[in-house]
């Protein structure tokens, strides 16, 4: 048992509580970051890597629309390295609703969302495998955003400013006193950490109905899983969505070296319900398809899942998701009857984490005392010292360090060599092969980790002799299969197979 007091404590290490976080560290306060994972182990590492320009939301949810605008812009100011320029497109294939996108773009206009028409025809030239049926298209100001990248900036940066980032502690128990609160936090083992604290900011994304639920207070949470098809390279190089109201499969976004397919929108009451079922697959295709007709006969890489936390208004009819506002709620709890100074921060959109942070922030402020105002617009992130995904730096690295560094490539599609997982098992608190995954995109290219999983075990056993390292090749494996199993047909049932001979036939692992 350890005990350490805090000013704040943050409960979720997202983009929203790392953002928290690190607004609260530039003010001066005293914080502690409890994350129960792995950084973008959560929601905020299970979306489309989508940078919203607002033009999604200007119909169906103004407030959204306008707050990722104004956050557009403020985040390519603070956080350029995590961002890719891509632009965005707005198209209208055959057959859908002819009235939609001229009220669509009137409604840009009145929400101060950047969006002008351009010919089918120049859409065709910047994106050839478009649809030459489109019958109108607008361009935007989306982007991609790498949560990765950004949220371990974000960390990098709390840490600089004297905050706490606590990596795989669960909170178990959350205790009002007069004086704050008392947090119990499960470690490795049974090991418990107790931090003081004299204000809670609950930041659980989808857990954090389970957070309020410690300290006997409700949350309206509503959540809603979403399904993404990853394809093994990028269609597209800009962001295309679908001149419609917001729906199922209705925007492709180019990330890294893949393009992302999404996404689906079902009613689970589980955070831990990211099971990827076949018709959301099918259906995911079949849209893109009106997109990008020659869908299929691109390779399918793998698919996942992610749980949004929703705010559900009281007068919104629990059997569904998909027309839940997006916007943000701050709940402070002492005004239903919950504690004092617990503040739930729920909803909104990784693009608005920076404006949730600062609007949560102000009232922490206000309960310390503190008058120092927001500075998160205006400071900078600096990049994390590795670049965790830009294969072309990897590459030109690689080819200058000689012969010897280069026999040392451990996973041949993402470039991640012996040494880059020695540094990364040096600086984390576990050696989880799916943290080295977050980390390093160890395994996440087109083979799956077919052979690169075994090699870093072998690392592993070699850093801890005597340590069985199965349980955790196996857990990374399933993890990989998961995303995989909906998907095995054409080439990815001939990768999987292959997989499949490696690990079972010739390592003899069991066949879960």
């Amino acid at each position: 048992m350890s005990q350490r007091s805090t000013q704040l404590l943050v409960v979720g290490g997202g983009a929203t509580g790392l953002g928290v976080a690190w607004d609260a560290c530039l003010r001066g306060l005293d914080v502690v970051v409890l994350e129960q994972g792995d950084l973008a182990q959560g929601t905020s590492g299970r979306y489309h890597g989508l940078l919203h320009s607002g033009a999604r939301y200007v119909l169906s949810d103004p407030p959204s629309a306008s707050a990722c605008a104004l956050e557009n812009v403020i985040l390519r100011r603070v956080v350029p390295h995590a961002i890719e320029d891509t632009g965005g497109f707005f198209v209208c294939p055959p057959g859908d609703p002819g009235e939609f996108p001229d009220l669509w773009l009137d409604a840009c206009r009145h929400q101060g969302v950047r969006a002008e028409e351009i010919t089918p025809a120049n859409a065709l030239e910047t994106e050839p495998l478009l649809s030459p049926q489109i019958t109108r298209a607008f361009r935007v100001h989306d982007a991609a955003l790498d949560s990765f990248d950004l949220l371990h900036a974000l960390a990098a940066a709390i840490s600089a400013a004297g905050g706490s980032v606590l990596l795989h502690h669960r909170l178990v128990r959350l205790t009002a006193r007069p004086d704050g609160f008392l947090a119990a936090a499960s470690e490795s083992g049974d090991r418990l950490q107790y931090i003081h604290a004299q204000v809670v900011v609950n930041a659980g994304g989808s857990y954090a109905g389970k957070v309020a639920a410690l300290a006997g207070s409700p949350l309206p949470l509503a959540l809603g899983r979403g399904a993404m098809i990853a394809m093994a390279t990028r269609l597209v190089n800009t962001v295309v969505n679908r001149c419609q109201p917001p729906s199922d499969g209705d925007i492709i976004v180019p990330i890294g070296t893949v393009a992302v397919l999404g996404t689906t929108d079902t009613p689970v009451d589980s955070p831990d319900d990211v099971r990827i079922e076949p018709w959301e697959v099918d259906l995911l295709l079949r849209e893109a398809a009106a997109l990008i007709p020659s869908i299929e006969d691109h390779r399918v890489l793998r698919a996942w899942a992610g749980v949004r936390p929703l705010y559900r208004p009281p007068e919104a009819p629990e059997s569904e998701t998909r027309n839940l506002p997006r916007t943000h709620a701050l709940i402070d709890h002492a005004t239903s009857g919950g504690p004092a100074r617990l503040f739930t921060i729920i909803g909104g959109k990784l693009t608005t984490f920076r404006l949730m942070a600062e609007e949560t922030v102000d009232l922490v402020a206000a309960q310390l005392g503190s008058s120092v105002p927001c500075r998160t617009a205006d400071t900078p992130l600096s990049p994390p010292p590795p670049r965790y995904h830009r294969l072309p730096y990897r590459l030109e690295k690689l080819s200058a360090s000689g012969a010897a560094n280069r026999q040392g490539v451990i996973c041949e599609c993402e470039l991640v060599t012996a040494e880059a997982i020695h540094s990364a098992l040096d600086a984390s608190p576990t050696t989880d092969l799916d943290d080295l995954r977050r980390d390093l995109r160890l395994g996440m290219g087109p083979c799956q980790a077919a052979f690169c999983a075994y090699r870093s075990a072998g690392l592993l056993g070699g850093r801890e002799p005597g340590v069985d390292t199965n349980p955790g090749l196996l857990s990374f494996l399933e993890e990989r299969w998961r995303g995989l199993r909906p998907l095995v047909w054409g080439h990815t049932l001939r990768q999987v197979e292959l997989n499949r001979r490696v690990y079972q036939d010739l390592l003899a692992l069991d066949d879960r």
